[in-house]
């Protein structure tokens, strides 16, 4: 039986590092690459204010997010003959992730950590700590 792999995406060079594992690791796997698309990301103006959405905003971020996954994919597999599943979900990232997981008969997640420390991972969180604590199957960090 193959092996169904999720590999979350931001775009950062720790979640292709993620994508570049999971090839390695899971040659025969079934890849699928998630962005998940933040809606308070379109909540905050310019200036990093609390503000209403901006006319299009989902349509442009959604088609960002299409680009942001076939151009990693594109950089991190280039020429190699793989089949990978890109994915573009909205809701908040480690919601959205987990339930993928449930709802998609995933086997495993591998994904990029920034592998803040301190008051830098109270502050901010961890989408990579809140996955591993609340997905049913094996996380794989990488950093």
């Amino acid at each position: 039986m193959t092996r169904r792999i999720l590999v979350p995406i931001d775009g950062s060079s720790h979640s292709n590092a993620a994508l570049e594992h999971a090839i390695t690791t899971f040659p025969d796997a079934e890849l699928i690459v998630l962005h998940v698309v933040d809606p308070l990301e379109g909540h905050v103006d310019n200036d990093g204010m609390m503000g209403g959405y901006a006319e299009g905003w989902y349509e442009n971020a959604q088609e960002r997010a299409e680009r942001l996954c076939e151009g990693t994919v594109e950089e991190v597999i280039g020429d190699e003959d793989r089949t990978v599943e890109t994915v573009v979900e909205l809701g908040k990232p480690t919601r959205t992730i987990v339930q993928y997981v449930e709802e998609n008969d995933v086997d495993e997640v591998v994904m990029g950590s920034r592998g803040r420390t301190g008051v830098g991972r109270i502050l901010l969180g961890s989408v990579a700590e809140s996955v591993v604590r609340r997905s049913p199957v094996p996380v794989t960090v990488v950093r």
